[in-house]
């Protein structure tokens, strides 16, 4: 896979199945500017975490293309591990949803 700072051809599939950002911000409710960055390669612009990845997996599903191939992209070209993340916000999260059940 090509490592450079963009993913190609993710605006020309988009184009091609007929969509507009603006189309994918209304369904996704993922502003413009973030999906720009998807497209761009330019994930610093993301809000990080958790977050990043449900906008990454929202934008591939709008356009039709394979998310575990753009997830694979998003992580080889930052320092991120594709579990961490996630691991540890359902760990505090399950901490947290624990002592409501208790209740």
């Amino acid at each position: 896979m090509n490592h450079d700072s963009r993913m190609p051809g993710l605006a020309s599939v988009r184009r091609n199945r007929g969509l507009s950002l603006e189309q994918i911000s209304q369904t996704t409710k993922i502003t413009v500017r973030a999906l720009q960055a998807i497209e761009e390669g330019n994930f610093g612009k993301l809000p990080g975490g958790i977050y990043t990845t449900s906008y990454i997996l929202q934008y591939a599903l709008a356009i039709g293309f394979d998310a575990s191939q753009l997830l694979e992209y998003y992580h080889s070209t930052t320092d991120t591990n594709p579990d961490t993340s996630y691991i540890n916000s359902k760990k505090t999260g399950s901490r947290h949803f624990w002592f409501l059940m208790g209740h």
